[in-house]
């Protein structure tokens, strides 16, 4: 997917439609002069509602809708005919949306699977038709209610990326470069920093034809948990994986403390991101003959499964795969 078109934050009004009046009609027909009440009930306003699509893997197509308008109830007719109801406005938005409202900050709901639905905002109820307000001693009531007024608020939609493995490791760390090897993603890749701009997915095959998928997220910094940098613009990403697979390089000053700062930088972000599966990749060991790999082994104090890879040179990349699909399952 082109960086330019990758939308993961959309803030835009949503107002739902008005329920319809009641009507206050008292039958009249020629030979029933003095018909009792047979007003119907006012149709509902319409909803807001979010609907999940996987075909959907941005929400560009909300960007430039900042204001989500539904269809107002019908009013009630004679002969206890209800009204119409105002026609829903249905988002369709891809698997991971979070739905905040905007003042507050508050998760109202958030779409995971495929034809999921939730009603972002109701639509105000149609009015009673003055036939529920007759009596024994009042039989011709010539009210009726109104409908409720539709409601308008602001809300946020955000874009977690849904993947079964993260890739997690700092700017030039190899995780492009791997991610077009074992799938059919097609990232920019250049030899420096932040050429990753958006998280990109990609269907990795496996044996008999299973797959999973990776994402690449872009580089972390060192005080992205405060904001620095890009920031946690896409740490929210990482939230939605179920493994995370750290990509450390081979010519790495010091592994265990480049290790030791992203678990940091995740841990500031969300503790919760500390209870998923880890796993460790050392990037371009193309470089190392074994008298250097075994010097690394030695001086790592990392207590996570490990292995050397090289994705130029494709080295243990079907070893990787068959350590993530054994984390997975």
């Amino acid at each position: 997917m082109a960086s330019s078109n990758f939308i993961d934050y959309v803030k835009f009004c949503a107002r739902s439609g008005k329920g319809g009046a009641g009507s206050a009609h008292l039958r009249r027909e020629k030979f029933v002069p003095k018909g009792g009440p047979d007003g119907g009930d006012g149709g509902r306003g319409g909803h807001i509602i979010l609907r999940g699509n996987a075909q959907h893997w941005t929400l560009l197509h909300l960007k430039y809708q900042k204001h989500v308008i539904a269809k107002n109830g019908e009013g009630g007719g004679p002969s206890r005919k209800t009204g119409a109801q105002g026609e829903d406005v249905i988002l369709e938005v891809p698997l991971g949306t979070v739905a905040r409202h905007a003042e507050t900050g508050e998760v109202v709901g958030e779409i995971t699977e495929e034809g999921q639905e939730f009603v972002l905002l109701e639509g105000g109820r149609g009015g009673l038709g003055n036939d529920h307000f007759k009596t024994p001693t009042f039989q011709t009531p010539r009210y009726a209610q109104p409908g409720e007024p539709g409601k308008e608020e602001w809300f946020i939609l955000e874009l977690k990326v849904l993947a079964d493995v993260g890739l997690i490791g700092f700017p030039n760390a190899g995780k492009s470069t791997l991610l077009s090897v074992v799938s059919a993603a097609r990232p920019e890749i250049a030899d420096y920093p932040f050429t990753t701009l958006t998280p990109n997915l990609g269907v990795v095959e496996y044996r008999q034809f299973q797959s999973f998928v990776i994402a690449d997220i872009p580089g972390i910094i060192e005080g992205a948990a405060e904001g620095k940098g890009l920031g946690t613009r896409f740490l929210r990403h990482i939230e939605r994986n179920s493994i995370l697979l750290f990509m450390i390089p081979a010519d790495s000053d010091d592994i265990n403390k480049e290790y030791e700062t992203l678990l940091s930088e995740l841990e500031r972000y969300n503790p919760e991101m500390l209870d998923k599966k880890r796993l460790l990749a050392i990037t371009k060991s193309d470089l190392l003959d074994d008298e250097l790999m075994e010097a690394i082994k030695a001086e790592m104090n990392i207590d996570l499964p490990y292995i050397f890879i090289s994705a130029v040179a494709e080295k243990n990349i079907t070893e990787l795969k068959d350590l993530l699909w054994q984390a997975l399952h």
